[in-house]
């Protein structure tokens, strides 16, 4: 390997660990990587998203960094958002706010849902996750955009738990 696919490869590496990815397949012409790490949450990808995610890991690594330190994000907005418990994405994949296309959304601003209640879906590696709500309130913002990537860590909804 060249020097330049190592330290993509490390980047890669720090990326995986971060998004909480527990096995990734990769494979490059002749090359094959097949990263393990124990004690993470089972998720498996291939070499579908390879370009993607090496995309993502070089591109956005600043933006992956920012999203697990919330205390920046948090001090910005402490008086316009008090109270509100914001909703993260567990995992980096498409998020969708209905079950199907053109079908109602899950939850809708100013809905009052249950601890528990499905929120939306995240498409990662061809499986459609479900989101449930960890509080109960009322919904009083959709974060994320329908269809569009969301990454680990990254706030879909903020609600005002009861």
């Amino acid at each position: 390997m060249t020097e330049k696919e190592m330290k993509e490869l490390r980047e890669l590496v720090e990326y995986l660990k971060a998004a909480g990815i527990g096995e990734f397949d990769l494979e490059r012409g002749d090359q094959k990587i097949r990263l393990k790490f124990a004690g993470a949450q089972t998720a498996a990808m291939d070499t579908a998203a390879l370009s993607q995610l090496l995309a993502q890991a070089s591109a956005s690594r600043p933006a992956a960094a920012a999203a697990h330190a919330p205390a920046a994000p948090a001090a910005a907005e402490p008086e316009a958002d008090s109270g509100l418990h914001e909703v993260k994405s567990p995992m980096v994949g498409t998020f969708y706010e209905s079950p199907s296309p053109g079908a109602q959304p899950f939850v809708k601003p100013g809905d009052q849902i249950q601890a528990g209640q499905v929120l939306c879906i995240i498409e990662a590696m061809k499986l459609m996750n479900e989101i449930e709500a960890d509080v109960s309130g009322e919904v009083v913002k959709r974060i994320a955009n329908n269809g569009q990537p969301v990454e680990y860590g990254q706030p879909l909804y903020q609600i005002r738990p009861n």
